[in-house]
């Protein structure tokens, strides 16, 4: 398996640390609001790579944190007056609710900053004991300029950063590159005991302190979105590796930015979309399907045109499903020739090696639609198709779109209701009794509920209409 290392800025083989277990973390969500179509892509790409990782056999522990503690979470508690506390909870439901649409498995462990004071302060203070930071007015920074290798992950000099103004100045720093580690409280604000005084963790401390907690001192990946390249991920890497004298992470993984109508997102221009706004009007299945359907390091641009492409997509690869799966049930026992045997073991092979290239799933998607393609002559009744036969190809469709997370949630969206079911057998036995009129009546009270009746070799049965 090869993956593109931001580090290095290359394509590297992967070579986990224990050869059976991928230790794995992701950035995870600032919680005062509801996520917004930006922040889904990593979401999803990284719970699919995930799952590709564990379908190659390894155990993989993920890690992603809620930070629950933060300037915007303060500023939402303010603006509603209930507490910082409050916010957060709220929003971590409501994160949750939205990563299950989106089909994202739980992370093994998803740790709160509020719950990791301990572990970040005792951090902190070995940066202190170590030269690489220091206290000033109850705030801690970290010396950037300690760091030799500072801007290797973002390929930025330090030279540079000085001339640019892109550093607010602050005068209790002793560079305008140092960045806080804590910060000592303000009035009515959250707070927690330190030797420093009473204050809170700076950003870019929670996630190295967590990683390392959870995951130790090396890990395999670290993931996130492109826009955390820098100054997060470059933080992250100058203190986790000041701290534990181990290089922090062996490979970085970024995904691509989202624009919407070829615009870059902001509340500003009016395009700020939330993940819950467009599932409440597409459903959460096609936005899954539009990350996943480009190359996870190329820019999508998001708009009406491209969310109903994929729903049209989707739709292709259920209503496959859906014949798949009535064919089989009404198919005959039989063999199967070692040739259809190994043209179906094919696509398996091909779907793995394009996903093993750099976790290709645009490539990996165009494999399942020829997959589909290809099968449509068995699973339409055209050709004579044994039960054998029709079980091998559900069981590898399965299998691929489970990687993926797609064809799944839609489902749901597609169940037939009982009043529809009943009026289908009703009519069916009308069929059965030759009366035409009562049967014709039937199909069209189905049709006024949004199905159709099809009439295949194998029998009738019911279709959502398109």
């Amino acid at each position: 398996m090869k993956i593109y290392n931001t580090l290095s800025k290359k394509i590297e083989e992967f070579h986990p640390i224990n050869s059976k277990e991928v230790t794995m973390y992701s950035c995870g969500p600032t919680v005062y609001n509801y996520i917004h179509i930006g922040n889904a892509r990593p979401i999803i790409i990284f719970d699919c790579f995930r799952r590709y990782l564990e379908y190659r056999g390894y155990n993989v522990k993920f890690v992603q944190n809620f930070t629950d503690i933060d300037d915007k979470i303060i500023k939402k508690a303010n603006e509603e007056n209930q507490t910082a506390e409050m916010i957060a909870k709220k929003y971590i439901e409501e994160y949750e609710k939205d990563a299950a649409g989106l089909g994202v498995n739980p992370p093994t462990i998803a740790p709160k900053v509020t719950k990791s004071i301990d572990m970040i302060i005792k951090m902190v203070e070995k940066l202190i004991s170590s030269g690489h930071a220091y206290e000033a007015g109850g705030d801690v920074y970290f010396k950037t300029e300690s760091f030799k290798k500072y801007g290797e992950l973002s390929n930025i000099q330090i030279e540079n950063l000085l001339v640019g103004q892109r550093i607010e100045i602050n005068s209790l720093k002793k560079s305008p590159l140092d960045f806080a580690l804590w910060k000592a409280s303000k009035p009515g604000e959250p707070y927690w005991k330190s030797p420093w005084g009473n204050g809170r963790p700076g950003w870019h401390i929670e996630c190295s302190a967590m990683a390392v907690n959870y995951l130790g001192k090396t890990i395999d990946i670290h993931c996130g979105g492109q826009d955390l390249i820098f100054p997060h991920h470059e933080n992250e890497i100058a203190q986790s590796e000041c701290s534990t004298n181990a290089k922090f992470a062996n490979y970085w993984m970024h995904n691509g930015y989202i624009n919407i109508d070829n615009e870059k997102m902001s509340k500003s221009k009016g395009n700020f979309l939330t993940v819950r706004e467009i599932a409440e009007k597409h459903g959460y299945s096609p936005i899954r399907y539009m990350m996943l359907q480009a190359h996870y390091k190329t820019p999508i641009n998001y708009s009406d045109e491209m969310i109903n492409q994929c729903k049209a997509s989707l739709n292709r690869i259920l209503t496959f499903k859906e014949n798949l799966e009535f064919s089989t049930s009404r198919s005959n026992s039989g063999t199967i020739s070692k040739k259809d045997e190994q043209t179906i073991k094919k696509y398996r092979d091909d779907f793995i090696r394009v996903m093993d290239n750099d976790f290709n799933t645009a490539d990996g998607i165009s494999i399942i639609f020829e997959f589909i393609r290809d099968m449509n002559k068995y699973v339409s009744g055209s050709s004579p198709t044994s039960r054998e036969h029709l079980q091998l190809i559900k069981d590898l469709f399965k299998e691929l779109t489970n990687i993926l997370g797609i064809a799944q949630e839609c489902d749901l969206n597609r169940q037939i209701p009982e009043k529809v079911l009943d009026l289908f057998e009703k009519r069916k036995i009308a069929r059965k009794n030759k009366d035409f009129q009562t049967a014709d009546q039937l199909r069209e009270e189905i049709e006024n509920l949004g199905f159709l009746v099809e009439e295949t070799r194998q029998g009738s049965r019911i279709l959502p209409k398109k």
